[in-house]
């Protein structure tokens, strides 16, 4: 896979701000507020930043959303009634330790905290998420084999150096001297364009995104980028729920199905958005399947092409058209 997480700044996909400035609990005794809460996390003893692997609440969230400014956080929602979480957290689990300190790993029993499990949209899990600088990078869901999920982390941690997130953080929990956060070198208009997403302001972002294009056609950052805000611009005022009750209400529709469409991607649901787009092109008649075609490829460049997931939907639907 190349840049599967070219949708990493997705920011009101998810929506955290509600979990930012909550105030910790401490915990009895003076331990870490990010004290384990099942067998294989770890804590610093001390109750400075956490260790490479540790439980998150949802009182204890904003620390780790600060911690993902210096250094890139992976999320792992799971439950204990979940068998296809106890195969793949301590998957996961490997991996982060392997990796040394860049990245972390915090677990959310999603059972014991339902505010992060509805601020994350986790309508199954397992599900993990990355997190950088506070803003959340869907990664995938269900329990995936060893090497698609170090394929993931790596591609992730490409994706923080890009964003100037590049900390280490050592296994006795103290970060190291390089675990600052360093500015990304990014061209202006790609500068100008990150700005404008940081502040909301889509329609600047876009402007920003397509003057880069225009100065240099082959710039794939540039693409991807204004595709990420195109999507951005499109979900941030829908509600999940009423938008799939309009869906399954209304097949034919295809604003209907583009909306849904939209947010699993925004959810990072890519192989359900997919599936919903190519039975919606299926059973439209030849004059309304353009404009389908078109949203499908777009999402194509978004995910990546040369994403498994975006293979398997170019294949079919190249055997709808021929």
């Amino acid at each position: 896979m190349t840049d599967p997480l070219n949708t990493a700044t997705l920011r009101g996909a998810v929506d955290l701000s509600s979990l930012r400035n909550r105030p910790a609990t401490p915990a009895a005794g003076g331990s870490s507020p990010a004290a384990p809460a099942h067998a294989g996390s770890q804590a610093s003893p001390d109750g400075g930043a956490p260790a490479l692997v540790f439980d998150v609440t949802d009182e204890t969230f904003p620390q780790v959303m600060e911690l993902s400014r210096n250094v890139p956080i992976v999320i792992d929602l799971w439950a204990e009634w979940c068998g296809p979480c106890k195969q793949l957290s301590p998957v996961i689990e490997k991996v982060v330790n392997e990796l040394g300190g860049r990245v972390v790993l915090a677990k959310v029993d999603v059972d014991a905290n339902p505010q992060l499990a509805q601020a994350f949209r986790a309508q199954s899990i397992p599900m993990v998420v990355g997190l950088l600088a506070g803003q959340p990078v869907p990664l995938f869901n269900g329990a995936v084999p060893e090497q698609q999920v170090r394929d993931v982390f790596a591609q992730f941690l490409q994706l923080a150096a890009q964003h100037g997130v590049t900390g280490t953080m050592p296994v006795d929990g103290a970060p190291s001297e390089d675990a600052e956060p360093q500015e990304p070198a990014l061209p202006p208009l790609h500068a100008e364009a990150f700005a404008a997403i940081e502040e909301g302001d889509y329609p600047r972002a876009m402007a920003a995104y397509e003057a880069a294009l225009a100065e240099d056609p082959r710039d794939a950052d540039a693409r991807a980028g204004l595709g990420q805000v195109r999507l951005l611009q499109r979900v941030q005022q829908l509600d999940l729920t009423e938008a799939r009750a309009a869906a399954a209400a209304a097949p034919g529709d295809i604003d209907a199905q583009f909306d849904v469409a939209d947010l699993d991607i925004a959810g990072g649901h890519v192989d359900d958005a997919f599936e919903r787009l190519l039975d919606l092109f299926a059973g439209l008649p030849g004059e309304e399947r353009p404009r389908v075609r078109e949203r499908l490829l777009e999402l194509f460049g978004l995910v990546g092409d040369a994403d498994s997931r975006v293979v398997r939907a170019r294949g079919s639907l190249s055997s709808l058209l021929f």
